[in-house]
């Protein structure tokens, strides 16, 4: 037993209070280690916290044994770490730096201590460790980088119908044309000079919603116009050259009717066929609203249309029984094929099982008048609901952008859920045969001609949110028409998009079938062969945190949670894990595809979340009701900015929903699963080999507590938006969460350039040339759910010129 003496001087205080130190951690570990092991998890915990308590015992009474304790713990440490993650760079954080600088700070005690034979031995030996250490960090440091596994192919396209793929001076459409490839040919910006871009012009909105925000914009760019939205659908149109702005119109859009996010992705640009280009409304902007009008305005003018509707404007709620403020919206760009303009909406999520339709409709593009309505579980019907009826509720909706097929006269309508995403009991055939299905919609008829499902009886909110891109396949039998589909799951599935049949192997493999309702769990679920940005299923050792200690509790959360792999059933006895979480794999930014080298460029998030299905008893003793219950109160600043699913009332089932979305832990909101959480891949269009992949997003904008750490390294950040790729060897994004946007090299993967912006950059970019000059532009306008500064910049980069 060592003999205690009152410590003396600064040195002695400073072991004391480092073996107290010692001692509570240990506890701690102890504590937490006990719990974990009876679990079934690692024993490592414990261990390590037993050690560390015996060491702070000696160190407080200044003995040489308290080093050397502390030094074989923190071998033991390095070992164990090793074994489980190896020279993975970003697990190994949780793991040793925290032990490490404990480290250094017991080397500090050295000449305090009282050594009894084997004090310089110990010193010497300590100090080599920590040496060591910090050498191997900085060796694993150099993890995460791009992996190339195949050379990118040079040109041998076109992929696709040049027809189709007419982006290039001007960006015409959303996903910059009908095809929506994202693609521009213009090669002035090259992988030779992009170091050189400078800002051209910034554009100011002045629209800043304040909470909820999120605008998602991207601009289009006709003969010498950018035209775009704001975050609540103020419409502008801006001289391509300077960025000054030529008009503005506002459709004033109250705020109560925000949903989720105050979003407008995009307008949509239609010239009428033969039309006298000197008449009024001869080319329109076309814009879809928070408040669920179609607007048309003259492109020239910013004027509304008079022969459009009423005023220049047609309200997609009639039929729908006058939905409350927020719960049905245009978030996306509609879409025009064959002069008639297709549009879906959001239902606002999580509110209650019989809200709003997710009806499909089209009107004339000329004139305004609904030429068809898909209502699908009354397929017969084309037309508005006779007086007294309403679309039927509750159905599937459509709220990202679909794809125009003007050859084939289809439009591609990727849906999303029956309303109460998490149960689906009280859901009809019909719900159950398209919901999280891709649909071909015949504009001429208005009715399905194929559909094809990606998840059975979804309860996952695996929605489909991405575009799906066109594009022309060599075959052995010819080339075949088809559409890319890439989903929430990181499944892409490759479909002729003539008749949805899979291009690719589908595979269908075994699902569990437990949660609250088994019966209702499909047994199967489909697989796509060509590719998947998923990764495989979470072990106890995947968990993270900055510390052991959150770590250890991230452990034991997993470990007390139902986990049986993707398509785990929702519980309500226990927090279930869902993995890829709902913003996993592909969204709203979609795919972009060089159809030159035959490439496809995926952004994806990495993240799963935690889940639980709250009794309804229980989650009215806790407010959760919906927008429109008599019972809601008001919303308060910053309420309506909490993450999706987290605390949504589910009304009119007998479960709510609290979605912890991206796992993260309480007070320092470290998320539990270890990085990267994005990364961006390369795959070859035709045989669907992954030819790089790498993390995506640094993590100067992350850090614990909400507050950066500036570290300019690759973690792979969470990222909403996508990409543009050009003829120059370059893909365009900025969509991470740590403000940049960024050039990469597309043969290598590298970032060869980037800029910050003045804020979250979740949008996508887009290109186009005037005067001889390309440019590059994104809008800046930040991200509530993701945690980006708001903002309301359009920027426009491009080479200096030449004087």
């Amino acid at each position: 037993m060592p003999r205690w003496t009152s410590p003396t001087g600064l040195g002695g205080w400073l072991t004391l209070l480092l073996g107290l130190l010692l001692a509570v951690i240990g506890l701690v570990l102890t504590i937490g280690g006990v719990q974990l092991a009876a679990l079934g998890g690692s024993w490592y915990y414990l261990i390590a916290g037993l050690a560390l308590i015996v060491s702070g015992f000696f160190l407080v009474f200044r003995d040489i044994k308290g080093v050397w304790i502390y030094g074989a713990t923190f071998l033991l440490t390095l070992v164990w770490a090793l074994w489980e993650k190896g020279l993975n760079g970003w697990a190994l954080v949780p793991r040793l730096v925290g032990p490490l600088v404990l480290l250094f700070l017991v080397i500090a005690t050295l000449p305090v201590v009282r050594a009894r034979g084997g004090g310089k031995q110990a010193g010497i030996g300590i100090i080599a460790l920590a040496v060591v250490s910090v050498v191997f960090g900085l060796v694993v440091g150099q993890a995460n980088q791009a992996r190339v596994d195949s050379p990118v192919p040079g040109a041998r396209g076109p992929f696709g119908d040049p027809a189709l793929i007419k982006a290039g001076v001007d960006w015409p459409a959303y996903g910059g044309s009908d095809a929506a490839q994202r693609y521009s040919p213009l090669t002035q910006i090259n992988r030779d000079n992009v170091g050189k871009l400078e800002r051209a012009w910034t554009f100011r909105t002045g629209d800043l919603p304040g909470e909820r925000f999120g605008a998602e914009t991207t601009p289009l760019k006709i003969g010498d116009t950018v035209y775009l939205c704001s975050a609540r659908n103020k419409m502008f149109a801006l001289d391509a050259n300077t960025g000054q702005q030529k008009w503005t119109y506002d459709p004033k859009v109250p705020d109560d009717q925000i949903p989720y996010t105050a979003a407008c992705r995009g307008v949509t640009y239609y010239a009428v066929p033969n039309a006298d280009q000197a008449q009024p409304c001869a080319t329109r902007i076309i814009e879809g609203t928070l408040d669920g009008r179609i607007i048309s305005l003259d492109a020239k003018t910013g004027v509304p249309c008079p022969a459009f509707g009423t005023n220049g404007e047609v309200s997609i709620k009639v039929g729908m029984g006058d939905p409350y403020p927020g719960m049905v919206s245009i978030t996306s760009p509609p879409v025009i094929v064959r002069g008639v303009i297709v549009t879906g909406h959001q239902v606002l999520d999580g509110q209650k099982r019989w809200n709003a339709s997710g009806v499909i409709q089209g009107y004339d593009a000329v004139t305004g008048q609904l030429r068809f309505a898909w209502d699908m579980m009354r397929p017969e019907t084309t037309t508005t609901p006779p007086e007294g009826q309403t679309y039927t509720p509750g159905t599937p909706n459509m709220w990202t952008t679909a794809t125009a097929d003007e050859g084939l006269g289809l439009v591609y309508l990727p849906m999303g859920n029956s309303a109460a995403d998490y149960y689906s009991s009280l859901r009809r055939p019909q719900e159950n045969q398209y919901s999280s299905a891709l649909v071909a919609l015949d504009v001429t008829t208005g009715k399905p001609r194929w559909h094809y499902q990606t998840v059975r009886m979804d309860v996952w909110d695996y929605d489909l949110g991405s575009q799906v891109t066109l594009v022309d396949l060599p075959t052995a039998s010819g080339v075949v028409p088809a559409v890319i589909l890439p989903s929430k799951r990181g499944e892409i599935f490759v479909l002729d998009r003539r008749t949805g049949q899979p291009l690719h192997g589908v595979e269908d493999r075994p699902a569990p079938r437990g949660g609250v309702e088994p019966a209702q769990r499909a047994a199967t679920q489909p697989y796509s062969l060509f590719n998947t940005l998923a990764k495989p299923v979470l072990h106890e050792r995947d968990m993270w945190g900055i510390s052991p200690i959150d770590q250890m509790i991230c452990r034991i959360q997993f470990k007390k949670a139902s986990y049986e792999g993707e398509f785990t059933a929702p519980t309500v006895d226990r927090h279930w894990i869902q993995y890829p979480g709902y913003n996993g794999g592909s969204d709203w930014g979609s795919l972009a595809l060089d159809p030159a080298r035959g490439v496809i460029i995926a952004n994806y998030n990495d993240m799963p979340n935690y889940n639980r299905l709250v009794p309804r008893a229980e989650a009215d003793k806790l407010g959760w009701f919906s927008r429109d219950d008599p019972r809601y109160q008001a919303e308060q600043p910053g309420k309506g900015s909490k993450g999706e699913g987290a605390g949504d009332p589910q009304q009119g089932v007998p479960y709510a929903i609290n979605v912890n979305a991206g796992w993260r832990m309480p007070f320092t909101g470290v998320l539990c699963k270890e990085p990267p959480y994005g990364g961006i891949r390369a795959i070859d269009v035709q045989s669907g080999k992954t030819l790089w992949d790498r993390p995506f997003g640094t993590a100067r904008k992350n850090g614990p507590f909400g507050i950066p750490s500036m570290l300019p390294l690759e973690i792979g950040t969470p990222n909403n938006g996508g990409s543009v790729v050009t003829a120059g060897g370059l893909i365009f994004i900025a969509a991470a969460t740590d403000d940049l946007i960024r050039a990469i090299d597309i043969e290598t993967g590298k970032t060869v350039w980037s800029d910050v912006l003045p804020a979250g950059g979740q949008a996508n970019p887009m290109i186009y040339e005037q005067n001889g000059r390309q440019y590059l532009v994104i809008v800046a306008a930040g991200h509530h759910f993701m945690e980006t500064p708001e903002g309301d910049y359009v920027i426009a980069y491009a080479l200096p010129q030449r004087s």
